[in-house]
């Protein structure tokens, strides 16, 4: 005998942290393989063995856990001290090998295959407990989802309800919230102000186990705006003060909100308007064929506006403060008048002034008061 084939492979260690090199099966040239102890398995045991080139090549290429390699070892007179006695008997560490029959290596394979799937099952159950654990917050935290929607929370100034509750359903779906109940309790979460006291009178009347196509009718039937007022606000809208790119957007807004199916042309007409005419005429109608030009060339011209606005607030800071040196260079009269000395304050406000006007008053009255008690005395006089 010459050479004897060895079986490694890369086991769990005891804790199942770590990974550790084992010989588990020895074969002979005869075809015969027999079992190491699986006490006796782990590669610190055959030191003999580690020693050796063909060991390192078969170290360096077992990365994995459970992956195994079959090598021949020339047998020297050390290898055959170890595994071997005077009669060719295989054994090792003092015990006689178990010889592995055809039905035994089966057998083994078996137990092998049976414990990976028990661990691939024991790792989906895993999975399953995670991923189950992660889906829980999705179904029940509804505020969470509802902080991802790009929608804004409703008023009863809304302009228009149904564009806004076909957003909102929009919205549900792209964050894969299709139950009825789940609809009606993230509507909660986008009601603001008196739109609260809608919620909870419909819950009290419908409950929140009904149909969303009920929510949703009633939602429509009581925001929806059937006057002519938010129509004619939306048309008259015009350009004050401020920016003109933001009076533009609130524009386009109020006008779509109006009406959704309003084409690009009527849009653009309508929002410019409402601007300064001499901003107005300054802009290319024939160029416009999208709103986004509108609002580009609106940007342009912003410095004229707040040029103009800073000149106006200039001229009136000017004035308020000329006056204001005019009356205060002006001595008061009243306190002339009273030889009080000459005081550099406004009139209206002197102290002298009010107590002079008290005291007229009460002289007033004191005179009106002695007139009709000498009435009636007269009165009574004549009667006797």
């Amino acid at each position: 005998m010459n050479k004897l084939q060895f079986e490694f492979m890369v086991k769990p260690s005891s804790d199942g942290k770590s990974n550790l090199m084992t010989v588990t099966s020895i074969t002979t040239e005869a075809k015969e393989t027999y079992a190491i102890p699986e006490e006796l398995q782990q590669i610190s045991f055959h030191k003999e063995v580690s020693t050796t080139t063909i060991y390192n090549m078969v170290k360096s290429s077992l990365k994995k856990r459970h992956q195994f390699r079959k090598v021949w070892i020339p047998l020297t007179e050390e290898l055959k001290k170890v595994y071997m006695d005077d009669y060719d008997n295989m054994l090792f560490a003092g015990q006689c090998l178990e010889e592995i029959t055809s039905k035994h290596a089966n057998t083994v394979i078996q137990e092998e295959k049976d414990n990976l799937n028990a661990l691939n099952l024991n790792t989906l159950k895993l999975l399953e407990t995670l991923v189950g654990n992660a889906q829980i917050p999705k179904d029940q935290n509804l505020k969470n989802i509802s902080e991802k929607f790009v929608l804004e929370k409703f008023t009863s100034k809304n302009l228009n309800a149904k564009h806004w509750i076909n957003n909102f359903e929009k919205e549900c779906i792209r964050f894969d919230v299709n139950e009825d109940y789940k609809k009606i309790e993230i509507l909660r979460l986008f009601m603001d102000k008196s739109c609260t006291d809608w919620y909870s009178s419909m819950i009290i009347k419908l409950t929140g186990d009904s149909e969303w196509k009920i929510w949703k009718n009633k939602f429509c039937e009581t925001f929806s705006s059937k006057g002519w007022n938010p129509v004619t606000y939306a048309l008259l809208y015009k350009y004050r003060d401020g920016s003109l790119l933001d009076y533009a957007i609130k524009k386009e807004k109020l006008l779509l909100d109006m009406r959704t199916t309003i084409d690009s042309g009527t849009l653009i007409d309508l929002i410019a308007a409402g601007l300064p005419e001499f901003i107005l005429n300054r802009i290319d109608r024939e160029v416009l064929k999208d709103t986004v030009d509108l609002f580009s060339e609106i940007s342009n011209f912003e410095h004229m506006v707040i040029k103009k606005k800073s000149f106006f607030e200039k001229k009136k800071i000017l004035s308020m403060n000329y006056k204001e040196k005019n009356e205060e260079k002006k001595p008061c009269k009243h306190c002339e008048k009273l030889n009080k000395g000459t005081r550099y304050h406004p009139e209206s406000v002197c102290w002298f002034n009010t107590r002079e006007n008290d005291r007229e008053k009460k002289n007033y009255i004191k005179h009106v008061n002695n007139s009709v008690v000498e009435a009636e005395l007269n009165d009574t006089d004549q009667k006797n």
